[in-house]
């Protein structure tokens, strides 16, 4: 029989001011001190509001890193004065799908919009081959993979490079948006299985190109006439130039066709719908980029449409105080873990007096295998049973992540 040890917590919290504020709250990059970017504009999200229903963003639509030149791209982005409406309680649309359809359908953390994989034209104007706004405007996106739209709204149709570390395969991806109905979008790598387990790896998109050299029908298998059919495959109209082109295979790779899954993520132990952006093997947008052609959730109105993003706020809405302060107390102050390294069979004491949301610890496949929200906690002192091996105690507060290594030795 295997030894164990006990696992024992000394941990004093304070997280009054956290109760019942989920990472729909949490996750946003806020500017906390008139932080200016392009054109003098104030940058990322300068307030959160929240009901028991929903949360509102307000955001300039301008990020805090450096943007531009956007060859080609006579656009200049302007301050959007966005207010998004994002429910709190997510639901699966049972009925018909909506469309992703052209304009933001999301909003990544730092308040910088979301758009789908096609830009604003389609072959002849009839609306039936789509041009992959990944492929035909890629050369004026800048470094940061966005450009400004011709109202000014500075976006991205696919993975934004500049807002996280996007190459960090070793652990799950952080929360880096979310989609207008309500869902969390993360970045390209998950738990390679829905339940937490099994490690990390980068989530595969389930579309393909299809394997054609005339346009003369749809990925449904839909048949054209002559004048709904697009241009013959060729140097000029490459497979990939429209969205049409690609295909939906259940079960190709990890995600569904609407570019995510049911599944377990640090922020959701008890599991979540969510999306992934999709990367290539080069690191390179992989279609359908962010979300698929239809949203999987309910989509509240207020944020499609033209014109759309400018809600008003209840005046019953709770203000939410950014936990800047949490970040840098859990990033400069000790956490105590002793002894460690330890060995099989004896107890470990982890003490810490920070304000943090979540606790996990992972074992070295990337499994999860303590996890408690900081709001859960009735008494501090806990007990976990372990076996030998290599470990990381995760703390977390909003978006903002601290981890300790912990080695426990064989007898």
């Amino acid at each position: 029989m295997k030894k164990t040890f006990a696992l024992q917590f000394a941990l004093t919290l304070l997280i009054s001011a956290l109760k019942g504020q989920g990472p729909e709250i949490t996750s946003w990059v806020m500017n906390t001190n008139g932080a200016t970017g392009f054109g003098g504009i104030e940058t990322n999200v300068q307030q959160v509001n929240y009901t028991n229903t929903d949360v509102y963003v307000s955001c300039t639509c301008i990020p805090g890193y450096d943007i531009g030149p956007w060859t080609g791209n006579p656009n200049t982005p302007a301050n959007q004065n966005f207010v998004f409406k994002i429910t709190r309680n997510p639901q699966e649309n049972t009925g018909t799908k909506t469309a992703t359809g052209l304009g933001h359908i999301g909003v990544w953390i730092n308040g910088v919009s979301i758009f789908n994989a096609k830009d604003a034209f389609s072959y002849n104007n009839l609306g039936i081959w789509h041009q992959d706004a990944v492929l035909v405007e890629g050369p004026s996106f800048d470094e940061c993979l966005g450009h400004p739209a011709p109202n000014g709204e500075y976006h991205t149709h696919l993975n934004p490079t500049c807002l996280y570390d996007d190459l960090d395969d070793q652990k799950h991806s952080p929360i880096i948006g979310y989609s207008f109905d309500g869902f969390p979008i993360y970045g390209a790598y998950g738990y390679a299985a829905t339940d937490g387990s099994g490690g990390i790896k980068k989530m595969g998109s389930s579309y393909q190109l299809r394997s054609i050299t005339q346009r003369n029908s749809l990925p449904d298998g839909t048949s054209l006439n002559n004048q709904q059919q697009g241009p013959v495959v060729s140097i000029n109209y490459p497979l990939g130039y429209y969205i049409e082109d690609y295909e939906y295979v259940q079960g190709l790779g990890d995600l569904d066709e609407f570019n995510g899954r049911f599944c377990v993520t640090p922020e959701y132990p008890n599991g979540t719908y969510a999306y992934f952006v999709t990367l290539n093997e080069q690191g390179d947008g992989a279609y359908p980029y962010v979300l698929g052609p239809n949203y999987y959730g309910t989509v509240q109105s207020g944020n499609t449409g033209f014109q759309s993003g400018h809600n008003n706020i209840p005046s019953s809405a709770s203000t939410y105080t950014p936990s800047t302060s949490l970040g840098e107390i859990l990033e400069n102050e000790d956490i105590l873990i002793y002894p460690n390294p330890s060995r099989q069979g004896q107890l470990i004491n982890i003490q810490s007096v920070q304000l943090f949301e979540e606790l996990q610890i992972i074992d070295i496949s990337g499994k999860i295998i303590f996890n408690v929200r900081a709001e859960s906690l009735e008494n501090h002192n806990l007990s976990k049973y372990l076996e030998a091996g290599n470990y990381h105690l995760r703390l977390s507060s909003g978006s903002f992540t601290v981890t300790k290594k912990i080695l426990v030795l064989n007898n």
